[in-house]
């Protein structure tokens, strides 16, 4: 089982590490001329065309957000429409920006670089309109097109060692990376990535899903290559990540043989040339896993643990209780257009937020998240801040207690300069009210999910940065997320995190207007 053997990881995990000394010695330049295509545009396969229309769930977006999951005691069987408007909240393209020369198109979820290498797939049984098969949804032209005609349910049954919510789902969702898509601009650290983009777009499924009472669980646990084969990928060059279950009730599949005849479907070149980064690869293959047993065994260990817990002491007036607002004070606007409406803030103004902001972001991001490797109470990842401006909080460094709902100061000061640094000598870490990192004990998740365990800590934190991203836009905040240095991080969060490594960062303010948005 290459799963268990964790020097992988680290391997991985430290060699795509950033410092001033990589970043400043690294040749890589963009070579804008053999940039490649966002879409995966299969040559010869005709469109399905989805409803175009998005209908309203009434729900507010805070609520969506939050929402640990729709009842599960009654059959909800997901139609076309509502397959499609999650779809379309997840991955579809909301608004086109014309400008000389081109159109800029901008989509659901945040991603890095704007280039859009993760891929959505459908695999159903015959649902309202829809013949069962598997699908690939096509963003560009809001389609579907079909890759195998029938029902492959009982193949995902297989995979995922017979999950549950799989099982009893009419209807999943598969996300697949296109690595060089990415890689074109990030390359070795783009397989991070993968998981970075996956999550921003699973925190809008999971949102989109819960506003229309739709059962959602996401799946990390499954056999790569009876995925691969299923939906076509092309293992050298593309990556599965992850499965989501929607629906319940349905009638159960026939579980089929995972092995399928493969599939021979041309596709137009993403660019002149590709680079392979041998490393993506090599992660991706070490945290794999190969048999049915493989996949229950692995999934055995999240029911199986106790739950880290934050014991050690601190003065009770270093910690600062989460201050929610009341309900008939939490804004209103409905998720959809919440969706539609977001954006990654490329300046921030230097404004204070207030603290019932904060509380609103913090609390609803972390309320847990529908997972195969996670419990209600779990977590691989703790908050860790480092505040500028917020109303009535002492600017500086602070941890999340997520057991108490509470921030704890570990130094107080003007760190604004530290958090540019720490962001790749960017302004927008510097210019904001306050950044997030996410750090997670990976010889912890290691130890208990092997080399997949980086798949699901990085997973974890970026579907909770998804959430503040939402989070943030729903209070007419803005966000953005970004890169850092990964071991001058852990350094300026020592001693309370040492030992750990960073997930994933995301900057929250006040941004700041242009005359052109005014």
């Amino acid at each position: 089982m290459k799963n268990r053997q964790i020097d992988a990881a680290w391997v991985y995990h430290n060699g795509t590490k950033h410092s001033y000394q990589s970043v400043r010695a690294n040749p890589h330049y963009l070579d804008f001329d053999n940039q490649p295509v966002s879409f995966k545009l299969y040559s010869a396969l005709e469109p399905i065309a989805l409803p175009a229309h998005l209908s309203s769930s009434g729900m507010p977006s805070l609520a969506a957000v939050s929402a640990a999951g729709a009842r599960r005691d009654r059959q909800v069987i997901p139609t076309r429409q509502t397959l499609a408007e999650i779809l379309f909240l997840s991955a579809g393209i909301t608004k086109r920006r014309k400008y000389p020369g081109g159109e800029m198109l901008f989509r659901a979820a945040a991603c890095t670089g704007a280039l859009y290498h993760i891929d959505l797939y459908l695999v159903c049984a015959d649902v309202q309109d829809l013949p069962a098969g598997v699908y690939h949804f096509s963003p560009h032209d809001f389609a579907l097109r079909l890759l195998r005609q029938g029902d492959f349910r009982g193949v995902l049954s297989r995979a995922s060692g017979q999950e549950p919510s799989v099982i009893d789902a009419s209807a999943v969702l598969l996300c697949a990376s296109t690595l060089w898509r990415n890689a074109w601009k990030y390359q070795s650290r783009a397989y991070r990535h993968c998981y970075w983009d996956n999550g921003t777009i699973l925190a809008n499924l999971l949102a989109a899903a819960a506003a229309r009472a739709l059962p959602a669980k996401v799946v990390v646990g499954f056999v790569d290559a009876a995925i691969s084969t299923l939906l076509g990928l092309d293992p050298q060059r593309e990556a599965p990540l992850s499965l989501v279950s929607l629906g319940c009730g349905a009638e159960r599949p026939v579980l089929s043989p995972m092995s399928l005849e493969p599939l021979v479907l041309q596709t137009e070149p993403l660019s002149r040339t590709e680079v392979d980064y041998p490393a993506m690869r090599a992660m991706h293959e070490a945290s794999s896993l190969e048999s049915e047993d493989e996949v229950v065994q692995w999934r055995a260990a999240s029911d199986s643990h106790s739950v880290e817990k934050d014991d050690r002491s601190s003065n009770g007036d270093r910690r600062f209780p989460l201050q929610p607002p009341s309900d008939d004070d939490v804004p209103s606007e409905t998720i959809e257009n919440v969706i539609v409406r977001r954006g990654s803030t490329r300046q921030f103004a230097r404004e204070s937020i207030t603290f019932d902001q904060l509380s609103t972001l913090l609390g609803r991001a972390t309320c847990g998240i529908p997972a195969d490797f996670l419990s209600a109470a779990d977590s691989l990842n703790q908050l860790y801040l480092i505040v500028h401006a917020v109303d009535n909080l002492k600017p500086g460094a602070y941890v999340y207690r997520r057991d108490l709902h509470a921030l704890e100061l570990l130094k107080e000061g003007d760190f604004r300069r530290a958090a540019g640094d720490l962001g790749l000598g960017q302004d927008i870490p510097a210019d904001c009210s306050v950044n997030v990192y996410f750090l997670a004990d990976l010889n912890r998740a290691l130890g208990r999910f092997g080399n997949r365990g980086y798949r699901a800590a990085q997973l974890e934190a970026s579907i909770m940065g998804g959430k503040l991203y939402l989070a943030a836009y729903a209070q007419g905040l803005g966000a953005s997320g970004l890169t850092f240095f990964d071991d001058d991080v852990t350094e300026f969060f020592s001693p309370h995190g040492a030992g750990k490594s960073v997930m994933f960062l995301i900057a929250l303010g006040k941004s700041l207007k242009r005359k052109s948005d005014l």
